[in-house]
C-alpha cells in the first residue's frame, strides 16, 4: 500500500488557504469570503449549490495543531486503510449529506436571520463520518460495539445541554452516515454484528 497523498494535501490546503486568507484579506473580505462559501440556509436556499463543496476548503479560523493532526490522522488512515477515493468519498458524503440534513432541518424550523446566514464552513462533518466509518476497523465484538457507542455518547452529549447549535446536530448527522458506512463495510466483511 502507499502512504496517504490526498490527505496530507487537504489538511495543509485548508491551512494554507486559512492562513493566506487572514493574511491578504481584511476582516471584512475576509467574512465576505467565508459567507459566500457557507452552506448555509440562505446560500442553499438560493440555489448556490457549490457551497456544499467550498464549505470544505475554508475555516473561519486556521486549525489548531492538536485537531490538524488528528484530521490528518484519521483522513490519512482512511486513505491508507481503503484507498484515497474511499476516504474522499465518505468525507463527501459526510459533508454533503450532513449539510443537506442541517438545511432541511433549519428551513423545517423557521429559523431566525441570523441562523439563516450563519457560516458553516470548515471539514468538522466529513471528519465526523470518516471516523464513524473507520470503526468497522476494529475488531468484532465489544471494541467496535464500545468505540461506536462512545462515539454516537460523545456526539449527542452536545445536542442536550442549552447551549447547542446546528452545527452540534451536523456532527451528529456526520457520524450517523459513517456509521451507516461502517455497517456496510461490516456486512459486506461477512460480520453483521
Amino acid at each position: 500500500m502507499r502512504p496517504p497523498t490526498l490527505a496530507p494535501l487537504y489538511v495543509g490546503g485548508v491551512q494554507l488557504i486559512a492562513y493566506a486568507s487572514r493574511r491578504l484579506l481584511d476582516d471584512t473580505a475576509r467574512r465576505d469570503l467565508l459567507r459566500s462559501c457557507s452552506t448555509n440556509v440562505d446560500n442553499l436556499a438560493a440555489g448556490r449549490r457549490a457551497t456544499l463543496a467550498t464549505s470544505a476548503l475554508l475555516v473561519e479560523e486556521p486549525m489548531e495543531l492538536p485537531y490538524a493532526l488528528l484530521l490528518l490522522a484519521v483522513l490519512g488512515y482512511a486513505e491508507y486503510a481503503h484507498g484515497a477515493w474511499w476516504a474522499a468519498g465518505v468525507f463527501a458524503l459526510g459533508h454533503v449529506g450532513a449539510g443537506l440534513l442541517v438545511y432541511g432541518g433549519l428551513r423545517a424550523g423557521r429559523p431566525s436571520p441570523a441562523t439563516r446566514s450563519a457560516l458553516d464552513v470548515g471539514s468538522s462533518y466529513g471528519f465526523y463520518a470518516v471516523l464513524g466509518a473507520l470503526t468497522s476497523a476494529l475488531p468484532r465484538g465489544a471494541a467496535r460495539t464500545g468505540a461506536r457507542t462512545a462515539l454516537l455518547a460523545l456526539t449527542v452529549r452536545p445536542l442536550l445541554r442549552a447551549g447547542r447549535t446546528f452545527t452540534d446536530a451536523g456532527h451528529c448527522a456526520a457520524l450517523g452516515l459513517g456509521l451507516g458506512v461502517a455497517r456496510a463495510v461490516d456486512y459486506r466483511s461477512g460480520g453483521n454484528r
